[in-house]
């Protein structure tokens, strides 16, 4: 995508904190018509900036009281690919990441209870080939939430 400008910008920030806001009123605080606003959004969304759309399900409220974050060790790290299209079959992993650091892999998941998630980890995870081992981390509590924060970018006087 070309590059973005500061209405993008402003339009990105006032989107990440509330995707719901109606085009008339980001309009209105942006100080262009309704029109402009829509064919802004069209565009970052055909250029890749904003990706998805929706709504996020509380994953409490349909039974998922764990979340936990998994790091999954590899034997080779050219096996990421593969592991990653057996991980697509279980639904209760929402994230996975190919990282630096003491994991290959780490994934988050949510789980009924630890009786799920014991199956999950033996009976799923660590009996995908070249998986060698997990180490399971459980979310007791998530503080902070949000969407990256979108800065106008500065202009430099001469």
């Amino acid at each position: 995508m070309d590059k973005i400008d500061n209405l993008d910008r402003k339009i990105l920030s006032i989107l990440s904190k509330n995707a719901r806001i109606p085009f008339k009123d980001v309009a209105a605080e942006c100080g262009v018509s309704r029109a402009a606003i829509h064919q802004r959004v069209q565009h970052l969304i055909q250029g890749g900036v904003i990706v998805g759309s929706g709504f996020e399900v509380n994953p409490k409220s349909v039974g998922y009281s764990t979340c936990t974050y998994v790091g999954l060790n590899l034997e080779r790290g050219s096996m990421y690919k593969d592991v990653v299209k057996q991980l697509l079959d279980i639904p209760e992993i929402v994230e996975c990441h190919y990282t630096t650091g003491p994991y290959t892999m780490l994934l988050k998941v949510y789980a009924c209870d630890n009786e799920q998630l014991m199956d999950l980890l033996n009976n799923k995870m660590q009996m995908i080939p070249g998986v060698v081992s997990t180490e399971t981390l459980i979310s007791l509590d998530q503080s902070i939430k949000r969407e990256i924060p979108v800065h106008m970018e500065e202009k430099n006087e001469e």
